[in-house]
């Protein structure tokens, strides 16, 4: 079953990273400019809207969740990249410098998936949509206080496992929602 997630994973982040690379081209990296705490409201806002479809089961703006399910990874990815880069003060970093950085994000937050995937025997595969929209929206709130305690943690894991964790179960949920 592995192999098959990993598959599906991989074919999800491949557009995530087509989607990435096209606005990087568009806009450059502006979102060097932002702050932590901003990049976790980005995040804030996409999966409250989720969450405001799925409770309400209609939406105003013909925008499909799965988009949002997409900027919550790559926004992840912009998050630990901002968390990889605090010592690089430039604004603007060419996409194919860049390129090796989103994939080394990847490709850890994919080790992360593989090693829970081992202890909890894909437990994800039964979970609801609405469900990782909630985990999702629970890990924004603990980002949140980390970020408000000065990201002084006693004993918790801090904002990077955070962010992998939600950049996962994005993955999972687009998936889920035949995606790819």
């Amino acid at each position: 079953m592995i192999d098959q997630t990993v598959s599906e994973y991989t074919q999800v982040i491949k557009e995530c990273k087509a989607l990435f690379e096209k606005k990087t081209k568009d806009y450059g990296t502006a979102w060097r400019i932002l702050r932590l705490s901003s990049i976790t409201d980005q995040i804030f806002i996409k999966a409250q809207r989720i969450r405001s479809i799925q409770e309400k089961g209609t939406q105003k703006i013909e925008e499909d969740i799965t988009n949002e399910f997409v900027g919550i990874i790559n926004y992840c990815i912009i998050a630990i990249l901002q968390l990889r880069l605090e010592g690089d003060k430039r604004t603007e970093i060419p996409y194919n410098d860049l390129e090796p950085l989103y994939d080394e994000v990847v490709n850890d937050t994919l080790d992360l998936l593989k090693n829970k995937n081992h202890d909890y025997g894909e437990a994800w595969r039964d979970m609801r949509v609405s469900s990782i929209t909630d985990i999702i929206l629970m890990k924004l709130y603990r980002v949140k206080q980390i970020e408000d305690n000065a990201g002084k943690t006693l004993v918790s894991e801090g904002v990077e496992a955070n962010y992998q964790d939600m950049l996962n179960y994005s993955v999972f949920a687009l998936i889920k929602s035949n995606f790819i």
